[in-house]
C-alpha cells in the first residue's frame, strides 16, 4: 500500500499512476459492478425483504436470527448488505491512493470522493427501499445510482492510466467522436428503460410485493427493444466509420467488442422475453447490461486522448 500511495511514476514527468495504485482503483470499479449483480440475485431469489427492516435485519437485531420467518432469504439479503462495507473499504483505499500519489491529480481525488459519498448514499437509499416495501421506483433508483457510481469508478481508473489532465482531444474523426457520445447516452437511456421493464415485470424481489409500475409489460418491453435496435444500428455505423477512416486500433477493437457484446445482450433479451423471464436468463441479461455500459465507456475513452501528442483528429478517409 505504501508503494501504491507514495511511489513516483517511472517516467520523470509522467502523471500516470503506478501499477499498484491503478490496481486499487480497479478493485473499486470491480466492487461497484459486483454489488449490482449480487443485488440482482437478491431480487431474483425473492430475498429483497429477507431483512424486513433497516438498519436492523429484524426487530431488535442487526443480524439474522434463527426464528425469523424469512428462512434462507434473510442470509442472502444480509450478505448483500455486508458487501456495502467491502465497497466502502475499496472506496476509502481509492481515496487514500488519490490523495497520496504524487503528483496529486485533483480530478481523480474528486471522482474517488464522489464514489465514497455515493456508497453512503446507496446505503441510505437501500434502507429506504426496504422500508418502502421494494417499491419499483426506489429499486430502479437504487440500480441507476449504482450505474452512476460505476461511471465515476471507471473514469477514475481510466484517467489514472493517462499522462495528464488536459482537455481531451479526439483521435478520430469528429463525427465518430460525437457518435461515441451518443452511444454512451443511448446506453444510459437503455438502462433506464430497462428499469421500467423490470419494474413492470414479475420479479419484484419478494413474493408478497405486488406493487409494480403501471405500464403494460408488453409495450414497455418493445419500446426498450426498439431503442436497442436503434443503438445497434449506430454501433454498426461506428464500426464501419472507424474502419474506413483507419482510426487507431484500440478504438476499432473496442467498437467491435462492444458490438459483439451488445448483439449477445439483445439475443438474451429476446430469449428471456419469449421464455417467460426465467431467473437464469434475467441474471445473464443484468450481467450483459453491466458489460455493455462498461464497453460503451471504454469505447469513448479510446476515441480521445488527454495526452499532448500533437495528433489531430482524422478528417478524411485514409486508405492505402
Amino acid at each position: 500500500m505504501c508503494y501504491a500511495c507514495g511511489a513516483m511514476n517511472d517516467t520523470h514527468n509522467s502523471k500516470r499512476y503506478p501499477l499498484a495504485a491503478r490496481r486499487v482503483l480497479w478493485v473499486s470499479l470491480l466492487s461497484q459492478c459486483g454489488i449490482v449483480f449480487t443485488g440482482a440475485l437478491v431480487r431474483l431469489t425473492g430475498s429483497g425483504l429477507g431483512c424486513p427492516t433497516w438498519p436492523e435485519c429484524t426487530e431488535g437485531s442487526l443480524v439474522p436470527v434463527p426464528h425469523q420467518a424469512q428462512g434462507f432469504h434473510k442470509y442472502i439479503e444480509f450478505g448483500n448488505r455486508m458487501l456495502t462495507f467491502v465497497i466502502a473499504v475499496a472506496c476509502i483505499a481509492s481515496m487514500i491512493v488519490a490523495l497520496r500519489t504524487q503528483p496529486r491529480r485533483r480530478p481523480i481525488v474528486v471522482l474517488s470522493a464522489l464514489g465514497l459519498l455515493g456508497v453512503l448514499a446507496q446505503a441510505l437509499l437501500g434502507g429506504f427501499t426496504v422500508l418502502a416495501g421494494l417499491h419499483p421506483a426506489t429499486v430502479a433508483a437504487h440500480f441507476l445510482v449504482s450505474i452512476l457510481l460505476i461511471y465515476f469508478a471507471h473514469v477514475a481508473y481510466a484517467r489514472s492510466g493517462e499522462d495528464g489532465d488536459a482537455t481531451p482531444q479526439p483521435v478520430v474523426r469528429r463525427e465518430a467522436h460525437l457518435l461515441g457520445r451518443i452511444i454512451v447516452l443511448l446506453s444510459a437511456c437503455i438502462l433506464f428503460l430497462g428499469t421500467l421493464v423490470t419494474g413492470s415485470g414479475p420479479h419484484s424481489g419478494d413474493a408478497k410485493t405486488t406493487v409494480r409500475f403501471n405500464f403494460d409489460p408488453r409495450v414497455i418491453s418493445w419500446l426498450h427493444a426498439d431503442l436497442v435496435i436503434f443503438y445497434l444500428g449506430l454501433l454498426v455505423a461506428m464500426v464501419l466509420m472507424l474502419r474506413m477512416t483507419a482510426a487507431p486500433q484500440p478504438a476499432q477493437r473496442r467498437a467491435g467488442w462492444l458490438l459483439c457484446i451488445s448483439l449477445a445482450q439483445g439475443l438474451i433479451g429476446y430469449v428471456q422475453y419469449f421464455t417467460g423471464l426465467p431467473e437464469l436468463a434475467v441474471a445473464l441479461h443484468i450481467l450483459g447490461a453491466l458489460l455493455v455500459w462498461l464497453g460503451a465507456l471504454r469505447l469513448y475513452d479510446a476515441l480521445q486522448s488527454r495526452e499532448d501528442t500533437g495528433a489531430q483528429p482524422l478528417q478524411s478517409v485514409q486508405r492505402p
